[in-house]
């Protein structure tokens, strides 16, 4: 079993006692995001995990207690962009923070367990062609060394984001503005070391140097564990996707960053609303057991 924490959350910045918490208790409830009243039970048993993928934007409170995860094998997929406080108002400054942050913890687990996301990028009257290139080549530079990998997309509008992209008055590009743009980024990324792919993008960029991303990567995966995976595409993700199969663990309408892109996100009243839910030692996330809720043991293979 590979375990996502999370795609739907940031579990690394604001719920690492939680997961901490579940890691030594030995399992985790999930609620279904179709079926609220529907619950995972999940074994979190070193025997049971093939790998942990966390998804984050800022992993510091996890730094001093990676010790804790000792018998698992895990690797970040760590956002960090050049957006401000009008994009993301919850990340703390890049330059002066994250950029150290991410030093560190590729310090601790080496350049290949800590991929690099620049994602997803949109164009408005603020972040143009000229402020990505400059701030991407910015965060290249800073993580020169420390990062093996690069995956950058392009914003994609839901019915979660639909009305904050409106409000941001962003714009599509066309394919070929796409095109210039990402090989001037594959340049950058080449000048400081590393490999530059895609997440989840329909366009082939293979002729700008930038190939299909496996974000849960089974080649990864198996560098990382030694050991072979028998595990297939993710058919729960979107046909562009590359990612093989994996169990989230976490929550829609938690996530505290705010990014006005996010498609896990609703509203900020509807996230204020589960925090006030969260308890670091329920075995739910922003959640408590109810009496109509009915849980079902996963069965999984190791």
């Amino acid at each position: 079993m590979i375990l996502s924490a999370s795609r739907r959350t940031d579990i690394p910045n604001y719920y690492s006692d939680w997961f901490f918490n579940r890691i030594r208790e030995g399992f985790v409830y999930v609620r279904n995001p179709m079926n609220f009243h529907q619950v995972s039970k999940i074994g979190l048993s070193p025997e049971l995990i093939d790998c942990i993928v966390f998804w984050t934007k800022n992993p510091q409170p996890m730094l001093a207690r990676l010790g804790e995860l000792s018998a698992y094998p895990y690797y970040f997929q760590f956002t960090l962009t050049g957006y401000g406080k009008d994009i993301e108002p919850g990340v703390p400054y890049k330059k002066d923070r994250m950029i150290a942050v991410f030093q560190e913890l590729s310090e601790k687990l080496g350049n290949s367990r800590v991929i690099w996301r620049y994602d997803p990028i949109l164009f408005n009257a603020v972040y143009t062609k000229e402020y990505h290139l400059n701030a991407f080549g910015q965060i290249a530079e800073g993580l020169k060394g420390y990062a093996d990998k690069c995956v950058i997309s392009y914003v994609d509008t839901y019915a979660k984001n639909q009305k904050r992209m409106r409000e941001l008055a962003v714009r599509e590009p066309d394919e070929e503005e796409i095109r210039a743009f990402s090989g001037e980024l594959a340049r950058i990324a080449q000048g400081a070391e590393m490999e530059i792919s895609t997440c989840a993008e329909k366009l082939d960029l293979s002729d700008c140097g930038i190939a299909h991303s496996h974000c849960v990567d089974k080649a990864l995966i198996e560098s990382i564990t030694g050991c072979p995976l028998k595990v297939g595409k993710d058919r729960n993700q979107r046909a562009e996707c590359g990612c093989v199969e994996s169990i989230d663990i976490g929550c829609y309408d938690t996530c505290r960053n705010g990014c006005k892109y996010c498609y896990a996100s609703r509203s900020d009243a509807v996230i204020l609303k589960n925090c006030r839910n969260y308890n670091a030692a329920s075995p739910l996330l922003c959640s408590e057991l109810m009496p109509e809720d009915r849980v079902t043991e996963r069965k999984l293979c190791h």
